[in-house]
């Protein structure tokens, strides 16, 4: 009978101090969060093509270091903002299982 009324404390102890954590996100912070992402992205690709042009002028070859620094870039950025996605999945992931049934 303690024991259970003990889990059931620190069931809704782990609750409240998760829901004080949690903050309800408004519109703009949540266009924030998906810029963070978009920009994640877009630096990389744009700095990898401004390499890759810079590479062109230095170094003439048969390919485009351009589009090789293009395509290099944007596999960077997406790496970058998947990994930055799955860590914020996996906190919140981590928070609803600390509440429990």
């Amino acid at each position: 009978m303690k024991g259970d009324a003990q889990d059931f404390s620190g069931r809704v102890e782990r609750r409240v101090r998760r829901l004080r954590r949690r903050r309800k996100l408004s519109l703009w912070q949540g266009l924030g969060v998906i810029g963070m992402v978009g920009w994640s992205v877009v630096l990389p690709t744009f700095a990898g093509l401004a390499l890759g042009r810079w590479l062109d002028r230095q170094v003439p070859s048969a390919f485009s270091w351009a589009l090789s620094g293009l395509a290099g870039g944007l596999l960077f950025g997406c790496i970058a903002a998947w990994r930055w996605v799955d860590q914020e999945w996996l906190q919140l992931k981590e928070e609803s299982q600390d509440v429990g049934p």
